[in-house]
């Protein structure tokens, strides 16, 4: 399975550039120039848009765009939640010392919003592969003094639709040294979002399966679901929660110490929290705290955080950290799993 996901994740890559559509676009700039272009979005503050005279996507400030004229239709997502789908195009009233205006021309309701309040765009298409945003990252370590080296992968694909995503993430990490039996990590999560008619609320379904030599876990296996929202949403930080159910079954490892694999009805606390600087730098931090029902006083929680560094175009190196605890573990098992690594990304679409 892992081979054919990432063997996806390559086609993506280089299927992506060859849709397209004619560069009639405009966009003018807060300091008079006048571009004519293809605006393929924004996210996270920044406007993607291709030119014919450029190759490949150039990354714009979207505080310093002034106006923005285009025939394609998108869905624009708003701070308070609010989403819209339509052409778009600025105002020619707007007075020069008002705030950008940016009307959606829709068929059946126009809209007309402040640029600042615009925090995502997205441009329709039938095409199911230009719906896809995704990353691909790899790290080694090595220290001579102990001959330990630690490899680390991972990668994640998010499908958008108009009132819904789907996520698939892998990670793995493999750390041996001189005289010690080596130590695997591997997870995979599966999630998807669907937005409610109340701005800002989602509901919310996932399932993580979880592999900790470290931890004596032959396999975990984690669903749960529930109500979320996002308590912040802005150019510039993307804060949400979500709470609901949960169900874990632990497969242990028999070698190490004989146990009942086990089932836990269990609740989840799920956040997550994004921070980024136009294009330059950004931080994803998610956790989930599973309080075990069918055990009082047990409680399993799990991180990861990810710091990013632009070097060039979508080339990035990141420095990340993952755990995983759990308070009452059985008799001779670990109770956590942690650790750190960095390495270069690759991202695609409006990633």
């Amino acid at each position: 399975m892992n081979g054919r996901f990432h063997f996806l994740t390559l086609v993506l890559l280089i299927a992506m550039p060859l849709y397209s559509r004619d560069k009639t676009d405009v966009m003018v700039m807060t300091n008079g120039d006048r571009l004519t272009c293809e605006v393929k979005g924004l996210d996270a503050g920044v406007l993607y848009v291709s030119f014919d005279y450029i190759d490949g996507t150039a990354l714009v400030d979207w505080t310093k765009v002034a106006r923005l004229e285009s025939k394609q239709l998108f869905l624009v997502k708003t701070v308070n939640g609010a989403i819209y789908k339509g052409k778009l195009r600025t105002p020619p009233d707007t007075p020069a010392d008002r705030p950008v205006k940016i009307q959606v021309l829709a068929a059946q309701k126009e809209a007309v919003l402040d640029r600042d309040q615009i925090v995502n765009m997205i441009a329709t298409s039938e095409s199911f592969w230009k719906r896809f945003n995704g990353e691909l990252s790899f790290g080694e370590i090595y220290s001579k003094g102990n001959q330990s080296t630690q490899y680390t992968l991972s990668s994640q694909t998010v499908y958008v639709r108009e009132r819904w995503s789907a996520l698939v993430g892998f990670e793995s990490s493999l750390s041996s040294s001189s005289g010690t039996n080596a130590s695997t990590r591997n997870s995979v999560i599966l999630s998807s979002r669907r937005l409610l008619r109340r701005n800002n609320w989602y509901y919310t379904g996932v399932v993580t399966l979880l592999q900790s030599s470290e931890q004596g876990i032959a396999r975990q296996t984690t669903l749960g679901g529930g109500i979320g929202r996002y308590l912040k949403n802005t150019n510039r930080m993307n804060i949400s929660l979500a709470f609901g159910p949960a169900f874990v079954n632990t497969n242990y490892n028999q070698s190490v110490v004989p146990v009942n694999n086990q089932k836990l009805a269990a609740a989840i606390f799920f956040g997550q929290a994004e921070f980024f600087k136009f294009s330059k730098t950004n931080l994803d931090v998610t956790g989930s705290v599973l309080p075990v029902l069918s055990d009082p006083g047990r409680v399993h929680f799990n991180t990861d955080a990810s710091y990013y560094i632009k070097i060039v175009g979508n080339l990035k190196w990141n420095m990340s950290f993952y755990g995983n605890w759990d308070n009452r573990p059985p008799p001779g098992f670990s109770g956590s799993d942690y650790g750190t690594s960095s390495g270069l990304s690759w991202t695609f679409g409006l990633k």
